[in-house]
């Protein structure tokens, strides 16, 4: 159904019952660039044209959702996944089709039933996709791929529109649409300067939900850019490496702070957002917190501690984790006193999920886990934070990687 602007409203090409977009719109989106971004870089350097990859729709059983993306090199290299690499090397091959002629085109992978066979994968997914590849070089200043990066690079919210099915002449499939003052952006045609044009991107960004805006002639996917979660690291010691580690794995912006000149090391850190020295007190004058999808009590110095978690106690951060045993938390949330109110809605403590493994690996391993949980909404046992301090992770003394006792 559409509203009085064409913009979806509960269809099929929307997605009900998704968040307000903020820290947490991952769990709405699937265009997440920081894979893509090593490949464009290399590609865009050397002045070669590549392969943009778009899911725009899905049905049945599926790896991945509308909204996907996939970089693919003239040379058939590519990042990110459509699938679980069952689909990608035939996917190429219509890639290089596209790079040599420019002309978009639609791939269609429907593993739904006999056709699957016809195929030869015998991939059992049991799902259809359709696959939008557009031609992003040079000629078109890198759209839309310039968008999303500069977004990214911001970190700040934007949506683009691409053009899956027309019938006018002057709108090919894979027109963009992008938002006003786009970087290297040219004029679209007509259709896609219509004020409902900038106004779904607009709300799409907002809410980070894809949408279809429909025209008597012409149909356009808009899509979000998923932004990564913004991680707070209090405390920058070597138990924190692989913390930062696993977060750049999954392309998370971390931010470190330290009260320690030898800790607070750019260089220990060199995946890490940022490194920042500062004393507690100054945390606040030295980072926009409220930016921050998380934060991690891990200085393993009591006094800094405490007087981290009463900074984080005076803003809105979703999620707090602390490092160490109960006892310890127990001691800092007395010491805090009223300000403890504020923060144990929303402590986690110990940090972590119970996974198991008492080296700095496995405690980080633990820490990633339950943030990636947090942060897609999803997590299985431990559902609130008041359930993670008196619950799962001290139940099972000797199994939670994060319920080691230490100085």
């Amino acid at each position: 159904m559409l509203d009085a602007s064409g913009v979806g409203r509960g269809g099929a090409g929307t997605r009900a019952r998704c968040p307000r977009a903020n820290w947490h719109n991952r769990a709405c989106v699937e265009a997440f660039l920081g894979p893509l971004l090593p490949l464009l870089e290399r590609e865009r350097a050397a002045g070669r044209a590549l392969a943009l990859g778009v899911l725009v729709h899905t049905a049945g059983s599926t790896y991945r959702k509308p909204g996907a993306l996939i970089l693919i090199a003239a040379n058939g290299d590519y990042a990110g996944l459509i699938s679980g690499g069952c689909l990608e090397g035939d996917l190429r091959e219509h890639a290089r089709a596209v790079i040599a002629t420019g002309t978009a085109r639609t791939v269609r992978y429907d593993m739904r039933g006999d056709e699957d066979l016809l195929w030869g994968l015998g991939l059992g997914c049991e799902g259809a996709m359709d696959i939008l590849l557009l031609r992003a070089g040079a000629d078109n200043g890198w759209q839309p791929l310039a968008q999303l990066a500069e977004a990214l690079r911001a970190h700040r919210p934007t949506a683009i529109g691409v053009v899956v099915e027309s019938a006018l002449p002057q709108l090919a499939v894979g027109a963009l649409a992008l938002p006003a003052g786009a970087v290297s952006a040219a004029p679209g045609p007509p259709p896609l300067a219509a004020p409902s044009v900038q106004q779904a991107l607009a709300q799409a960004a907002l809410e980070g939900q894809s949408r279809w805006l429909e025209g008597s002639s012409w149909k356009l996917f808009v899509l979000p850019l998923s932004l990564p979660p913004r991680i707070l690291l209090l405390g920058a010691g070597p138990d924190a490496v692989p913390v930062v580690d696993f977060a750049a794995r999954l392309s998370w912006k971390v931010t470190l702070a330290d009260h320690r000149p030898s800790y607070a090391v750019s260089a220990h850190f060199p995946t890490a957002e940022r490194v920042v020295l500062a004393p507690p007190e100054q945390l606040a004058t030295s980072l926009e917190l409220e930016s921050f999808a998380a934060a991690v009590v891990m200085s393993h110095h009591l006094a800094a501690d405490l007087a981290y978690l009463r900074v984080l106690a005076a803003t809105a951060i979703p999620y707090v984790g602390l490092l160490g045993p109960a006892v310890r938390r127990e001691k800092l949330l007395t010491e805090l006193g009223d300000a403890a109110k504020a923060l144990q809605p929303r402590l986690h403590a110990p940090v972590g999920l119970p996974l198991g493994g008492r080296t700095p690996e496995s405690i980080a391993l633990a820490i990633i886990a339950q943030l990636h949980a947090f942060v897609h909404a999803r997590e299985a046992r431990a559902s609130t934070p008041s359930a993670t301090i008196g619950g799962t992770a001290e139940s099972r003394p000797g199994v939670s990687a994060t319920s080691v006792s230490w100085g």
